[in-house]
């Protein structure tokens, strides 16, 4: 990445982790707030799962709109400009729980802090891709994908292990006011990428797959990214397709893991802040190491293939890729499979350390999905294949959040608290399979931009 600070990269990455960091940081003391403003002294509580899968369905289902309009508008508005948004309105549910932690704070801090993700929630680095996707070679952008994964994989890391030595009130206090650093970092040090510039100096074009769609006679917000541009890319590119599809499944688990596991370990293991932040911090260094080191070797794989010419470089890419993909989606079947099982505390630091390129999923699916569009809609693509992760989070919480409060309650039909975790890992089974039918689709090269069969009379 020999030139990051010409295309504005290294201050895009400091973007990322300052935003990381206050967002992750606060995770291990929330399910201890949670549990102790809705069900004080108790380390199992039903209420407290089912507000959990309550917050993530709302959060899905509004993400689900807005992150295609926010990546539809950076594309038209520019990158730095949409990313203000979500990084200004994350500081106020952080500001709450810096001032107080009692019940009616907390109450508070649900209610905006629902809202408020349904802007900030996943936009951050979806924006960010979007901004990678227009500074950085289709050659290369896959391993800059993981290198930004990787990025925010260490600010988890430094983040719990942050709070690991600090109060909780100290906590919220620390990550309102990195927050606000990350802000002001933006507005001053991050530049606006020249996306409609960029594309004008090529002397070669990558087919457009929106430019291309039928348009609809009439729109009434013609900025706004309707559900045609969803189902046109979803259409005229089975790559994306089935990607979109692996992307569902696996967020599924995601989320389901995510609203399940420290209610879970709090209920068997009666697992505290400390302890979290000590499993989160060994599966955020397993993370790291495999993006920032493991997948940045990619980079260097694709680049000894380039004298096969083109359509080899392009093959090669793919499978490469495509392989990543595949060995994560096992080795995360694999870890949430002996969460699930967990017959001693020591089990879940395990399973934790193992999670070595279960991290990968994304990149790889979003590096796909990348390269099935031209450079001018990498906004629309992005926002397209998270917002089909937001409906994941949508459905996940209707179904895990009732299964791990049943299994975790004393009226389980049978004995398997980690049922729910379970169900995850078949999720994620149903994943890799529908992995195998991604096929490689190079970009189609000197194709117009428009088509006149398609336009408006």
């Amino acid at each position: 990445m020999e030139n990051l600070s010409n295309n504005g990269l290294s201050h895009l990455f400091m973007t990322v982790f300052l935003h990381c960091f206050s967002i992750f940081m606060v995770i291990p003391s929330i399910t201890d707030i949670t549990m102790s403003a809705i069900c004080p002294g108790k380390d199992e509580c039903s209420i407290a799962i089912y507000l959990t899968g309550i917050q993530h369905t709302i959060i899905g289902l509004g993400s689900l709109i807005i992150m295609p309009v926010l990546g539809n508008l950076s594309d038209t508005h520019g990158r730095k400009v949409m990313l203000m948004l979500p990084l200004t309105l994350s500081i106020f549910p952080l500001v709450i729980l810096a001032y107080s932690r009692t019940k009616y704070f907390f109450y508070a801090y649900y209610v905006l802090k629902t809202l408020v993700a349904i802007v900030c929630e996943g936009n951050v680095h979806c924006l960010a891709l979007a901004y990678v996707a227009d500074v950085v070679p289709e050659s290369r952008r896959a391993s800059v994908f993981g290198v930004l994964s990787g990025i925010a994989s260490s600010a988890f890391v430094c983040g719990n292990l942050s709070t690991r030595f600090l109060s909780t009130a100290s906590t919220f206090q620390v990550a309102a006011i990195v927050a606000i650093i990350a802000l002001v970092y933006t507005r001053m040090f991050l530049p606006e990428p020249l996306i409609k510039d960029q594309i004008s100096t090529k002397g070669i074009e990558t087919i457009c797959l929106l430019e291309k769609a039928p348009k609809n006679k009439f729109q009434l917000f013609k900025t706004l990214p309707s559900f045609n541009d969803v189902l046109c890319l979803l259409r005229n590119s089975s790559t994306f397709l089935h990607a979109a599809i692996v992307s569902f499944f696996a967020n599924v688990a995601h989320v389901g893991l995510d609203s399940s596991l420290l209610y879970f370990l709090k209920a068997q293991f009666h697992f505290n802040k400390n302890q979290f932040a000590d499993l989160l911090i060994i599966s955020g260094i397993a993370g790291s190491i495999s993006q920032v080191v493991i997948f940045s070797s990619f980079d260097a794989h694709i680049s000894s293939c380039s004298w096969r010419g083109e359509i080899a470089l392009c093959w090669t890419q793919f499978l490469v890729v495509f392989m990543y993909s595949i060995n994560s989606i096992l080795d995360y079947i694999f870890t949430i499979l002996l969460y699930s099982i967990a017959w001693s505390s020591w089990v879940p630091y395990a399973s934790a350390l193992i999670s070595v390129m279960s991290i990968f999923v994304m990149p790889c699916l979003k590096s796909i999905s990348s390269k099935q569009v031209g450079p001018n809609e990498q906004g629309k693509v992005q926002g397209c294949i998270t917002g089909i992760c937001s409906f994941a989070s949508v459905v996940s919480p209707l179904i895990f959040s009732p299964l791990t409060a049943l299994f975790l309650s004393d009226h389980a039909p049978f004995h398997f608290p980690g049922f729910g975790l379970a169900c995850a890992a078949f999720a994620l089974m149903i994943a890799f399979i529908e992995s195998f039918m991604i096929s490689s689709a190079c970009p189609v090269i000197d194709c117009s931009l428009s088509n006149s069969d398609f336009e408006e009379p």
